[in-house]
């Protein structure tokens, strides 16, 4: 007969609970550790438990890709570099064959960013400020892009379902005004001022 809950523990072991940590270094509030990007969904739950529990080191400088040998791998406990790891469509870490990778690598990002600065650039301008104040708010909470998709304010202002429908959108409006003559300075002759 076992008794289950005879020896668990109260509360979770902390890593070093009685030491301060220098917040300006890799790991602390000002400079927190990079995404894990790259690895199956195994790999990165053992990267994560490796933070968690203190046994996580990270690279003071890139280390050696085990299929080009260039010194390329930029993130801890990964055995092959990012483009390697593509080119394979394998996990960086266990170098197994599997169909979803976790994150997105860095050209995916900016591809991303490049469209998203597209779309504010050609929105209008009340649009495009409370656009950015809800992007910002999203930034200091800590909330996900997903939590402008549930239907808040940014949900409002963004309706189209992708960044190039949105930029496309505000094209044809702007493109409509300036074939119709109805610009600003049509206004300003009809109404002359004495």
């Amino acid at each position: 007969m076992m008794n289950g809950g005879r020896h668990q523990n109260k509360f979770a072991w902390k890593p070093n609970l009685g030491v301060k940590i220098n917040e300006t270094e890799v790991g602390g509030r000002f400079r927190p550790l990079s995404e894990i990007t790259g690895v199956c969904q195994r790999c990165k739950e053992q990267i994560e438990w490796k933070r968690r529990y203190g046994k996580y080191k990270t690279l003071t400088e890139p280390a050696k890709c085990q299929r080009c040998t260039k010194r390329a791998v930029r993130q801890s406990h990964h055995k092959l570099c990012a483009a390697c790891a593509k080119e394979q469509g394998v996990c960086a870490k266990c170098c197994c064959r599997v169909e979803q990778i976790v994150g997105k690598d860095l050209a995916e990002v900016e591809a991303e960013q490049k469209k998203l600065q597209e779309a504010i650039k050609n929105a209008r301008e009340r649009d495009r400020r409370s656009l950015l104040r809800a992007m910002n708010a999203g930034k200091s909470t800590g909330v996900t892009k997903a939590a402008g998709e549930k239907g808040g304010k940014a949900g409002d202002l963004f309706p189209s379902a992708s960044l190039e429908e949105y930029a496309a959108a505000t094209r044809d409006d702007d493109d409509d005004v300036e074939e119709d003559g109805e610009g600003e300075g049509d206004e300003d002759e009809t109404h002359v001022c004495n």
